[in-house]
């Protein structure tokens, strides 16, 4: 097993709140020691989060415009836009 002993609780005051949800789930599913065994395994197998996908259209759009809201030309509202696509241009609406 990795780095688990037998009988070894997982430390939870490291873990966040979705992780805690399901080291729970588990626990009530499988029993205790099954539960922790398998959560100690999927914690890490569980990928770091540098390496999550980024998207790469909302980096692009937000390159775009942040010079223009440096410059105080363009001011986004709360609540933001919809973009959509439109017959070879790109439509900008405030959601209803």
């Amino acid at each position: 097993m990795i780095g688990m002993a037998k009988g070894k609780r997982v430390d939870e005051s490291t873990l966040t709140r979705m992780e805690i949800r399901k080291l729970n789930a588990l626990r009530k599913s499988v029993g205790d020691e099954i539960a922790d065994q398998a959560f100690a395994e999927w914690l890490a197998n569980k990928p770091a989060p540098s390496s999550m996908v980024v998207d790469r259209n909302a980096e692009m759009i937000q390159e775009a415009l942040q010079g223009l809201i440096d410059d105080g030309r363009l001011a986004i509202p709360r609540g933001g836009y919809i973009l959509r696509r439109g017959r070879g241009r790109v439509i900008v609406e405030r959601p209803e």
